[in-house]
């Protein structure tokens, strides 16, 4: 089912690309098959970013949140989570890109892997439509012509490491998508000049001080900033080094994409959002919102018990 629905479909808009374009290369095809589908998720990029961009604006109000709250944990979620509700603002929308795209590199390795262990899968896995054009015909009477190196400069079915030892070209590769990566998540990580590192909170928590779940959770994706760059070269190094030229191509153009999008301008964000208002208007509105709903009550109620009496007298 994954192969038919996932995979099939991935591997031969791949192998389409690579018929069609001047040279057949396949690292050019790889490159050309990446841009598409980031440009296919366009409008979820979009979204998810100015998302990101609206949670990073919180942030100062969040705190007031917070020092409003003065240690009462309960009152300080429901106060984040009314924050959330009133801008509109899902915190777990940025998962959404992540989803879409994993199994989209799985089919994509899985595509790649048979064409790197047997390069015969381009003709016997490819759709009756595609083969029936003149390069795809030329490789059905000689597998040998296939091209799968970026430009003639780098195999791409050759890892970063392995038995023959190491393979420079796609270590650099794999090296260029574990920076990129780094650089793509440092984009969109809320800044904060008093945050505390993950160890220290730790620390102060093993003397006894309660640890605030934001500030753990803060320091979490600052951890993550590195890790992830570190897991990304790590698995790169050990896979065919055209998915790292893919994973590299798409953080080149996810970084485009989040700059392009978190330097447009507020009002647009806030379009998204849905929800224009101001920081002191929205954390004013949400710490007070209990206060000022029994004042109103109480105003009502003298109202209403005003007007009895008057009708007593008449």
């Amino acid at each position: 089912m994954f192969t038919t629905i996932i995979v099939q479909p991935i591997f031969n808009l791949l192998v389409l690309i690579y018929a069609l374009i001047p040279g057949h290369n396949f690292g050019l095809a790889i490159i050309i098959f990446t841009i598409i589908i980031r440009m296919l998720l366009w409008p979820l990029v979009k979204k998810q970013l100015h998302h990101a961009k609206a949670i990073r604006q919180l942030q100062p109000e969040l705190k007031k949140i917070k020092a409003a709250a003065k240690g009462d944990r309960r009152r300080e979620s429901q106060l984040t989570m009314e924050l959330y509700k009133e801008r509109q603002v899902n915190p777990l929308a940025s998962l959404g890109i992540v989803l879409v795209q994993v199994p989209i590199l799985i089919g994509l390795y899985l595509g790649i892997k048979r064409i790197i262990d047997k390069p015969e899968e381009l003709v016997s896995f490819t759709y009756p439509f595609i083969l029936d054009l003149s390069w795809m015909q030329t490789l059905a009477k000689d597998i040998s012509q296939f091209d799968n190196t970026l430009f003639g400069l780098v195999d791409l079915s050759r890892t970063a490491v392995g038995q023959a030892g190491i393979y420079l070209p796609a270590l650099l590769i794999a090296a260029a998508a574990s920076i990129t990566q780094f650089f793509q998540s440092r984009q969109l990580m809320p800044k904060s000049e008093d945050s505390r590192n993950l160890r220290s909170i730790l620390r102060d928590a093993g003397k006894g001080q309660q640890a605030d779940q934001q500030e753990v959770s803060a320091a979490v994706g600052r951890s993550m900033l590195y890790l992830i760059p570190g897991f990304v070269f790590l698995v790169s190094i050990s896979l065919a080094a055209a998915l790292p030229l893919y994973w590299l191509t798409s953080s080149l153009i996810a970084l485009w994409q989040q700059s392009r999008i978190l330097k447009e301008d507020v009002v647009e964000a806030e379009a998204v959002t849905d929800k224009p208002m101001t920081k002191e208007e929205a954390v004013a509105s949400l710490v007070n919102s209990g206060q000022q709903g029994k004042r109103q009550k109480s105003k009502s109620n003298k109202k209403k018990a005003k007007a009895k009496r008057k009708r007593r007298r008449r």
